[in-house]
């Protein structure tokens, strides 16, 4: 049987099977290990996002109750929607963690130009279907709060068991977001290195700390965050474009990652190359972009119904 869910441009039901919802799950992982695009993110622009946020803030106190009925159990929290996007989400990021550790090690400028492409065009896409007046009020807000969050100093937290569950805690809010990427805020805290070394070394013990951090702030953020999609989306939506549209200085392909400052990070590519002694990738930079754009379009289009 087939689910279905609201297409973000049209209000028309887009049509998925689980195959489709573990290949949106698997990209949602890519999404998540570089630290400047949401996981959020693709699950708009692919349709299922209002279906993912439904189904999560379904779990609450009753959810105790209906244990002793398996199948309404099964049917009120969507389970075979989330089962399926948490397993393509574990494959893709067991799978390509690695893969973006080695691009961030030895290519970072094409990686990161791929993804300014991803949310460049996101930005385009969510924005367009907002109220114009809104999108200026609540756009220009998000802006100044992006702004804001771009100032702060990376943070130099130790790996700790109960620091990867602080972090896991609130990165996860920001997953569930369609602007904000749990992996940015990890970077934030000083934490994001961890995380990824864990998930590249199977560290299950920080793992364990990173996975309940995450249970437990997903649970504390999602019926709010339902709240407000129920009541107040063009606002919200609006609000995380603006966010999105600064945060895209956060994908420029030519970082140095030992900065105070996300701003300060920011480098030309003939600093970029005397720092590191890596390439530029000057060439390559504009057509990885062009990638990531075509790239969320395709996402955007074959989620559309027929």
């Amino acid at each position: 049987m087939q689910e279905s869910d609201i297409s973000p441009a049209t209000s028309e039901p887009t049509q998925t099977t689980p195959i489709g919802v573990a290949l949106r799950g698997v990209c949602m992982g890519l999404a998540e290990l570089v630290p400047g695009i949401s996981g959020g993110t693709i699950a708009f622009v692919t349709g299922i996002y209002s279906q993912l946020v439904t189904a999560l803030a379904s779990f609450g106190p009753q959810s105790i109750g209906l244990l002793r009925h398996p199948q309404a159990f099964w049917q009120q929290h969507n389970l075979g929607f989330l089962l399926s996007l948490a397993a393509g989400m574990g494959a893709g990021i067991i799978a390509l963690a690695p893969v973006v550790r080695m691009l961030l090690a030895q290519a970072a400028p094409l990686l990161w130009a791929f993804f300014f492409g991803v949310i460049l065009a996101s930005v385009v896409f969510i924005g367009r279907a907002r109220a114009p007046l809104t999108l200026l009020r609540y756009g220009t807000l998000g802006a100044i709060l992006g702004v804001a969050f771009l100032s702060l100093p990376i943070g130099q937290l130790q790996g700790s068991w109960l620091a990867l569950f602080i972090g896991g805690a609130i990165a996860v809010c920001a997953w569930i977001l369609p602007a904000v990427s749990g992996s940015f805020v990890l970077l934030v805290l000083g934490l994001y290195d961890d995380v990824i070394v864990a998930i590249a070394d199977l560290d299950f013990l920080k793992l364990s700390a990173v996975a309940l951090g995450c249970a437990v702030g997903l649970a504390s953020f999602v019926r709010l965050l339902s709240w407000l999609i129920a009541h107040h989306e063009d606002r919200l939506l609006s609000l995380l474009t603006g966010f999105m549209a600064v945060a895209l200085v956060k994908l420029w392909p030519w970082q140095n990652s030992d900065a105070g400052t996300l701003i300060e990070s920011l480098l030309w590519p003939a600093q970029y190359v005397s720092l590191t002694g890596q390439s530029a990738y000057l060439l390559g930079v504009l057509p990885a972009v062009a990638l990531g754009v075509i790239a969320l379009w395709l996402m955007q289009r074959v989620t559309q119904p027929a």
